[in-house]
């Protein structure tokens, strides 16, 4: 589970570095992003580690279910009196904020990865006859420009994710046993930063197209 978990922590600052290419960060950065997802649709290393990537998905939701589960079952019937505990909050419900971003991650991957892959159609306002990796960048803007629904799912989601990333960057460590008093706060400010990253990175990119 924790494994899996740093596995997509990774994986989520690549995505947010190919991400911010759809901003006007630089001259021809639609032309880079498209390179990019290009690349990313024709490399056979790269189809290779989407499968590596898809299992790590599927990992860490299966394991955090169960484990949620074994909690349940291990809690038994409720005291009459409820025990104050230290436990915070985001570790009491943690699960349901993996859940949110399941839902989201379904609909991201129906509406834009699947998009790519030519297994669904792109909408045909846009205008693509043919939408594969070549087309990426146009499917990407038209869905933050012309739904607004979309644009708002997407940033929502994206902050219950920095949250659900704020507690389980460092629980992570701490179930690898990675937990000493002298590096803890550490990796605690590391991952409060990582996971602000995450949320506002994500968040920028369907900002920008809503109010331009």
């Amino acid at each position: 589970m924790a494994l899996a978990g740093l596995f997509l922590i990774v994986f989520l600052l690549v995505h947010l570095t190919i991400n911010l290419f759809i901003l006007p960060i630089c001259e021809n950065h639609d032309e880079i992003f498209s390179a990019i997802a290009h690349f990313m649709g024709t490399n056979s290393i790269v189809k290779t580690f989407e499968i590596v990537l898809m299992a790590g998905f599927l990992i860490h939701i299966i394991y955090g279910i169960i484990l949620q589960i074994q909690n349940w079952i291990a809690r038994g019937k409720g005291y009459k009196i409820a025990n104050k505990t230290k436990t915070s909050f985001m570790s009491k419900y943690i699960i349901y904020s993996g859940l949110l971003i399941l839902f989201f991650l379904i609909l991201h991957f129906f509406d834009l990865y699947f998009i790519k892959l030519g297994l669904v159609e792109a909408p045909a306002a846009a205008n693509i006859p043919h939408p594969h990796e070549e087309h990426f960048y146009d499917i990407v803007v038209y869905l933050f420009s012309n739904n607004l629904l979309y644009s708002i799912i997407y940033i929502i989601a994206f902050i219950v994710l920095g949250i659900h990333l704020n507690h389980t960057f460092q629980s992570a460590f701490q179930t690898l046993g990675l937990n000493h008093s002298k590096y803890t706060p550490f990796i605690k400010a590391v991952g409060t930063i990582y996971s602000i990253v995450i949320a506002i990175g994500f968040s920028i990119v369907p900002l920008y197209f809503i109010f331009n």
